[in-house]
Formats: structure tokens, C-alpha cells, sequence
């Protein structure tokens, strides 16, 4: 398909930023019923796939919603959301070249569930297979990212990301060493010895354990943060809070937007899986759908490399580090 005009891209974008804004203001209304000693009933939340993946009906309300507006004004797009997805017996990749909507209601529900700050709506455009226009909005803290491809990334529409510009820092020439990691835990919690699960906590004490320590792999990171939400990860590493982001089992709609922000703010997204041989493999743009992510903070240049070289090196003392996380689907 022919690729959409700077008019009808901007004005797409336009409609996804006040969508957005909309829809954080739901989820902030249905917090605000459960403020305070009076409150309605809440409704009782709804097991998925096992006790930590819990739904409310605020993720299905929001997801309608969005829905329809979208419907309404683009009824020749396609939509594809985390709610009706979820719904169905398939976990085929679905998204084309057919311009596509992309969209979690509400990511980080457990986070919202237990009024942690770090949930937000995420609604991501994607053109020819590419996450092109991204909108995430955590409405707690009033945190509005947005971005079009060729239009700059952006917080609260007013603050280009990354927030450091003057100049853009390189990537630590000890990275990781020097910088803050983002993981999560994810939803996968079998307990046996080569369960995603142990692969990831093996990897995070990797990441921080002391230079020289586990056999060569210590990386001594500044600091490890989990949010709770992939695509807030995303978000504050496009912002350059996060230098790292690495993560396993992710669907689209949890990286749409968040991967359209961070790589119009310069970022990098790879993959997470370490190649058979990290130190030489071709650091390639992750595929949308992959379930699989590694991303690098904008990076500026330093006297010895350029910002890309240096997010590629970061990438590389990365996958030194990491176990291969065992997450697939049909289609991608």
C-alpha cells in the first residue's frame, strides 16, 4: 500500500493525541470511584491466563470507546486492540500493510488495579508493517508521549524527548556499567529450572552483579527499574531516564506506540534473543509482532563513536549478558 501524505499523517495524529487524552480521562474517572470512604461497588475483576494478568472492566470500556471513535472517523482502517484480541482463540500476527490501529486500553493493569501511578492508555498507528504515530498517556501523572514519524517525539507536546538535548549523552563507554536497566518480570511464573523465568532472573543478576563477577557477565548497572508497563518502559527510555530496556513476551499493542515514540526520539529497538554470535551479528530493527525486545536510549556521539555506534555496543554487552528468552507465535 502507498504510504499516507504529511496531511493525512498529520491529521491522523492530531485525532490520536486528543483520543488519547479522552481515554486517559476515563481511566482516571473509574480510579477516582474507588477514592475515599463512598464508592459504588467495584465490580470483581476477571482472572485471564492465571492471578497476575487480572482485567477490569475499565480495559474493555476504554477499548470500546476508542474503538468507536476510530470507527467513526477511519472506518476503512484496521483495528486491533488488546481486549478483542485477548477475546479470541487466535495468536496469529495480525497487522499488514493496511494502515492499522494498535492499541492497549490500559497497560499496566495490575499497576491500576493497586493504584500504582505507572498505568497509562497506549494507542500506536502503524503504515506498511511500521509503527508510525504513537500516543501514550499515564494519566495519574499526567504524562502525555507522543509522536509522528518525521514530526519529533514529544512530552505533554510542549518538551522534545530526549529530555537531555544539550548535548544528547552518548552511551557510557563502560555500558552497561553506568546505566539504568529496565526489566519485568512478565507473566510467565512456572518455577522450573529452564522456565523463562529463571532465564530472566538469571539475566538480571547479570546486569547487576559486580564488574568481573559472574564468570565475566557482571555488568554493574547504575540502577534496575520495572514499572509495570512495557510501554511506560518504552516511553521513559525514549524520554532518556532508561538507558536499557530489555524484555520477553510482549504483544504489539504493548510496543506499538511506545516503540513509534522511542524511535522518532532516536532511539534503537532490537532484538532481545542474543544471536549465535553477538560480537559480529548485524544489529537489526526488531520486527513489530516479534514478542522479543532490546531498546537503547537516544544516544549523541563521543570523540571515539557515534551515537548509533554507541547504542550497537551497548546492544552487544547486552546480549553478552542475557539468556535466549523462549517466547513465540504463529505468523511473526
Amino acid at each position: 500500500m502507498a504510504d499516507l501524505s504529511r496531511e493525512e499523517l498529520d491529521g491522523i495524529y492530531a485525532f490520536a493525541v486528543n483520543l488519547g487524552k479522552e481515554a486517559g480521562r476515563m481511566l482516571m474517572d473509574a480510579a477516582q470511584l474507588r477514592f475515599g470512604d463512598e464508592r459504588p461497588k467495584e465490580k470483581e475483576h476477571v482472572e485471564k491466563e492465571n492471578a497476575v494478568d487480572l482485567v477490569t472492566q475499565t480495559d474493555e470500556d476504554v477499548e470500546a470507546f476508542i474503538k468507536d471513535q476510530i470507527t467513526k472517523k477511519y472506518p476503512l482502517h484496521k483495528f486491533i486492540g488488546e481486549e478483542t484480541y485477548s477475546k479470541g482463540a487466535s495468536r496469529d500476527y495480525l497487522i499488514g500493510n493496511e494502515p492499522t490501529w494498535c492499541v492497549d486500553p490500559l497497560d499496566g493493569t495490575v499497576n491500576y488495579i493497586h493504584l500504582f501511578p505507572m498505568f497509562c492508555v497506549s494507542i500506536g498507528f502503524i503504515v506498511n508493517g511500521k509503527a508510525t504515530i504513537g500516543v501514550v498517556y499515564a494519566p495519574f501523572l499526567n504524562q502525555l508521549f507522543s509522536a509522528c514519524s518525521g514530526r519529533g517525539a514529544w512530552l505533554n507536546e510542549t518538551q522534545q524527548l530526549p529530555l537531555v538535548r544539550n548535548p544528547i549523552p552518548p552511551m557510557p563507554a563502560k555500558a552497561p556499567a553506568g546505566c539504568v536497566f529496565s526489566c519485568e518480570w512478565g507473566k510467565d511464573r512456572k518455577d522450573r529450572p529452564d522456565s523463562n523465568l529463571h532465564r530472566k532472573v538469571e539475566s538480571f543478576v547479570n546486569m547487576a552483579a559486580e564488574i568481573g563477577g559472574r564468570n565475566g557477565r557482571g555488568g554493574m548497572v547504575h540502577g534496575m527499574r520495572c514499572l509495570g508497563s512495557a510501554t511506560l518502559d518504552l516511553a521513559y527510555t525514549a524520554m532518556g531516564s532508561f538507558d536499557i530496556w530489555w524484555e520477553g513476551g510482549c504483544w504489539e499493542w504493548d510496543v506499538a506506540a511506545g516503540i513509534a515514540i522511542l524511535s522518532e526520539a532516536g532511539g534503537l529497538v532490537t532484538t532481545a534473543n542474543p544471536p549465535e554470535n553477538e560480537a559480529t551479528a548485524p544489529v537489526e530493527e526488531v520486527k513489530l509482532g516479534s514478542r522479543l525486545y532490546l531498546a537503547i536510549r537516544p544516544a549523541g556521539p563521543s570523540p571515539t563513536e557515534t551515537g548509533r555506534e554507541g547504542q550497537e555496543r551497548t546492544v552487544r554487552e547486552v546480549w553478552r549478558r542475557v539468556r535466549n528468552l523462549d517466547y513465540s507465535r504463529p505468523g511473526a
